[in-house]
């Protein structure tokens, strides 16, 4: 879904508020009906656009205190049982394959220093781990900034039909 029109980047911008709100709420704000929302939403689930809808849920919270990343350097010989590896990882909670001296941003969340201690050394056969303990995350955005991508309105729109 290549060329997406304003409807359907206003109703992508509404969902990455509230992705709980009902569809004759999204038509609402986006100036479409129920039914209307429902096939477009419909149809970017089945082109990719939309791949899912998730609760947002904070680490801390359940006790994950400790966040960090780490850099990983990982020979040829080592890549494919490091990718299997680090999939049964708990604590993980993104892998970046990357270019340049790394080759792997992790993401991890832990109880304590300890257990991040424990982690890393378990990584260690698989190359060099370098750690940075997360003090904060000013901005940490999910999705795209929709509103850079075309002509999505700040306001929302009232009104009209679907061009």
């Amino acid at each position: 879904m290549e060329n997406i029109d304003e409807f359907s980047l206003n109703l992508l911008v509404e969902l990455s508020r509230d992705a709980r709100a009902s569809y004759a709420e999204l038509g609402r704000r986006v100036g479409l009906s129920p039914s209307a929302v429902v096939d477009r939403m419909r149809r970017m689930e089945e082109e990719g656009v939309i791949q899912g809808y998730s609760a947002a849920i904070n680490p801390a919270a359940l006790g994950l205190s400790i966040q960090a990343v780490i850099r990983m350097t990982c020979d040829g010989t080592h890549y494919h049982p490091f990718l299997k590896f680090v999939k049964t990882l708990p604590d993980l909670r993104v892998c970046h394959h990357v270019t340049g001296a790394d080759a792997f941003f992790l993401e991890v969340a832990v109880r304590s220093l300890e257990e991040l201690e424990q982690l890393i050394e378990r990584l260690l056969p698989y190359g060099i781990p370098t750690t940075s303990l997360v003090f904060s995350s000013p901005v940490a955005r999910h999705s795209p900034e929709l509103s850079r991508l075309g002509s999505a309105k700040q306001n929302r729109r009232t009104g009209g039909r679907p061009r």
